[in-house]
């Protein structure tokens, strides 16, 4: 059974560290790309940020996140991380990690990734 499990989140103040993890399991895990979304209350999923199969020699960011969050994978462990820096309130959303299935395409489109982790919630105060 293919599972993806994310953890990490918590509560921050703003200018703060986290780092989310994603651990996964049902699959070979190196011969997928990963993606992690995140969505705010009232708000579409989006793309924050992608990462290639194999060694995870190509990262992708979303302007928004970009130079602030670093995504990185551990194919010994099955786990990607989304190391996130001088975190802002706008940066709070439950933050998904998935499984991406269709290539090549944007990656920042929700639909081309099949299996979802359960999410895992990001707050940073003002």
């Amino acid at each position: 059974e293919v599972q993806l499990q994310a953890s990490g989140g918590g509560l921050v103040q703003a200018g703060g560290s986290l780092r989310l993890s994603c651990a996964a399991s049902g699959f070979t895990f190196r011969d997928y790309s990963i993606g992690w979304f995140r969505q705010a209350p009232g708000k579409e999923r989006e793309g924050v940020s992608y990462i290639s199969s194999g060694g995870g020699t190509v990262t992708f960011y979303s302007n928004s996140v970009k130079g602030r969050f670093t995504m990185s994978r551990d194919n010994a462990e099955n786990t990607v991380y989304l190391q996130m820096n001088s975190l802002k309130p706008e940066d709070t959303a439950v933050y998904y990690c998935a499984r991406r299935v269709v290539a090549p395409a944007d990656w920042r489109i929700a639909r081309l990734y099949d299996y979802w982790g359960q999410g895992t919630q990001v707050t940073v105060s003002s």
